[in-house]
């Protein structure tokens, strides 16, 4: 039985702590990639199979490369605010209490600042595709997450939207509900992560 040997890049995570700001856009029922999953079309790193120096066993091959994005993760020191650059995208993450009133879709005059900060970053990448997400913890019934993360993504589209201005900006919008957490829901540090919104764009030119 001839084996395989698979040659894989490494992604590097980089943490540090600074402030940054957040976003958001219009929910549909929809089927969407889930968030993290989006495949990048940067070509993978060539390998001479026949170089002396890549020892294979007798028989052996490569297997077929595979890109891993660097990942750079900046959050602040509370972790209200989250921000991952890879080599293809943007994303920003603001947890819900800095934007709304518990159980609320209501954005604060501060929440506004935030986004428009996150409007100006857009601008800056020329981005034309912005994917606004809305999450929550489990806490309470499915259908009622589902219902509020919508909504609360609904309003940070809004605001970027007008922030914006330029109609060649589509976004697409989702509300996850208690789908896809980023942290354990068994304790309220971990629900507080994951009761957020998400907002992400292709890096550009700026």
């Amino acid at each position: 039985m001839t084996s395989r040997l698979t040659a894989s890049l490494t992604a590097t995570l980089l943490l540090t702590t600074t402030l940054y700001t957040a976003t958001t856009a219009h929910a549909d029922d929809g089927p969407s990639v889930p968030p993290g999953t989006e495949a990048t079309a940067l070509a993978p790193v060539e390998l001479d199979a026949n170089d002396p120096d890549l020892k294979l066993p007798e028989g052996a091959t490569l297997a077929e490369p595979k890109v891993l994005d660097i990942k750079q993760v900046v959050e602040d020191e509370s972790g209200e605010e989250r921000r991952e650059d890879t080599n293809a995208d943007v994303k920003f993450a603001l947890q819900a209490e800095v934007l709304f009133p518990k159980d609320s879709a209501r954005l604060s005059a501060a929440a506004k600042a935030r986004l428009a900060a996150i409007a100006q970053e857009i601008e800056s990448q020329n981005a034309t595709r912005i994917r606004v997400f809305g999450f929550t913890d489990d806490l309470g019934s499915s259908a009622h997450g589902d219902v509020l993360s919508k909504q609360r993504a609904n309003a940070v589209h809004q605001v970027l939207d007008a922030e914006l201005n330029d109609p060649g900006v589509t976004f697409e919008v989702r509300g996850y509900g208690e789908d896809y957490p980023i942290a354990s829901n068994s304790s309220e540090e971990g629900r507080k992560k994951n009761r957020r919104v998400e907002v992400s764009f292709a890096r550009g030119d700026g």
